[in-house]
């Protein structure tokens, strides 16, 4: 089932009756994505990258709180003075920040004052947004949705990496559907790849809705001529590098990524389990069988370099996976719909451009020509950040449909793999 980024009627007559629903929207959303889980679930914290749910749910409303009703709600009061340390993630602007890799630790504030909190902030937004919005109070909570929205995926992710870890392997949702595709048999080779002229072509966010400032400016690059796998790299495909050895020598690694999977004792792609001599691998419906039809996912850049090496072709620049799917809708397997785990890809290619897996770029993530981070503590929020990161492109199983766009830049370090990440095979023409 493809989901399709789509717009209202009412979104373009009442802009601002739009911005409210869609604050509420996005607010429930989180909430709901929460409600599976046990209360001893949400202080978990079990790698310094994966925050507790309880985390989350926080820090997005600390997000409104700061950026939106201390500055613009008259008379807002906060709702704790010392949440503005606990739930600040990394705006030094701001000030002082509670210890990352320490969040696992707080057991206070409890779950029910954090929803309290988000009821609290709630109102005071509800408020806000009935009266007169200005430009400046739309686009902090357009950016404030988008926050949110990024932080729904990561709660997922984390969830999993969290849950994952217990011997029992609990399913964060026993009701999630099944793979489609036929366990045990590799896919079937697509035989053809998707040609691309190349040329000098423009990439960037263009018009006035929403993007985050790491989108543009708009600029021109020049491509040549290339060529795309019709989609991603399946399970099956990737056992292949497994059974031929590729963990087992340096042969097709960069050295920083050989040293990590030596360090770290990799031998297949994260939640991968040989049990009884066959492959299982843990998801958020729990321990199920590697669908050898299914996108290969949870793999760090160095791994998904690694494989393209080991198949004789290339990752692709993230200019040329812009401009091949800017022709291609924003519709494919995302959080809404249902799955949380990626999919077989269809039979007519080109097939998932969108969803299922964010695919690594071989482009380091940099600020394109002629980008200037916004001013004050929101410039925070992307431009620091460019530095030894990779971007990754498309959107996965658990990004929501309508917060993706083909100009959207996602980031993450090399050695990254608890995002459902992987990768689409490049070559020069």
């Amino acid at each position: 089932m493809a989901v399709e980024v789509t717009r209202s009627r009412a979104e373009t007559k009442d802009p601002q009756r739009a911005l409210s629903a869609r604050y509420e929207a996005v607010r429930r959303a989180s909430e709901s994505l929460c409600r599976p889980l046990a209360v001893e679930d949400y202080g978990l914290q079990c790698m310094p990258d994966a925050s507790p749910p309880k985390w989350h749910l926080a820090h997005t409303t600390w997000f409104f709180e700061t950026f939106l009703l201390k500055p613009f709600a008259r008379g807002y009061e906060t709702f704790h003075p010392h949440f503005e340390y606990l739930f600040n993630s990394y705006y030094q602007s701001v000030g002082a920040q509670f210890a990352r890799a320490q969040r696992g630790l707080l057991s206070r504030p409890t779950v029910e004052q954090v929803y309290r909190y988000r009821a609290h902030v709630d109102a005071a937004m509800a408020a806000l947004l009935a009266d007169a919005v200005s430009p400046e109070i739309g686009r902090r909570t357009e950016l404030g949705c988008h926050h949110e929205q990024q932080h729904q995926e990561l709660l997922l992710t984390d969830i999993k990496y969290n849950l994952s870890i217990n011997p029992l392997r609990p399913a964060y949702r026993d009701d999630l559907p099944g793979e489609t595709g036929v366990r045990g048999n590799p896919l079937t080779p697509v035989s053809h790849w998707i040609e691309y002229a190349g040329g000098v072509v423009e990439i960037g966010h263009a018009g006035d809705a929403f993007a985050f400032d790491n989108e543009g400016p708009r600029h021109r690059v020049y491509l040549r001529p290339y060529a795309l796998a019709p989609r991603p790299v399946s399970c099956g495909e990737y056992l292949e590098f497994i059974d031929a050895g590729g963990y087992h020598g340096p042969e097709y690694w960069l050295a920083d990524g050989w040293n990590v999977v030596r360090s770290s004792g990799w031998q297949a792609p994260l939640y991968w389990e040989r049990i009884d001599g066959n492959w299982w691998h843990y998801t958020l419906g729990g321990m199920r069988p590697v669908d050898a039809a299914a996108p290969v996912c949870h793999l760090s850049y160095y791994e998904a370099d690694a494989f393209a090496r080991f198949a004789g072709k290339r990752l692709p620049t993230e200019a040329e996976w812009e401009a091949a799917a800017a022709a291609q809708p924003p519709a494919g397997n995302f959080r809404d719909s249902g799955y949380l785990h990626p999919v077989p890809a269809g039979a007519t290619p080109p097939c998932q451009f969108w969803g299922d897996v964010w695919v690594w770029t071989q482009s380091a993530y940099l600020p394109y020509p002629g980008y200037r981070a916004p001013a004050g503590a929101l410039g925070e929020y992307n431009g620091k950040f460019m530095s030894s990161q990779m971007v990754l492109r498309g959107g996965s199983c658990a990004t929501p449909a309508d917060h993706m766009r083909a100009s959207y830049r996602n980031f993450f370090y090399p050695p990254d793999r608890w995002q459902f990440s992987g990768l689409r095979l490049a070559e020069d023409r």
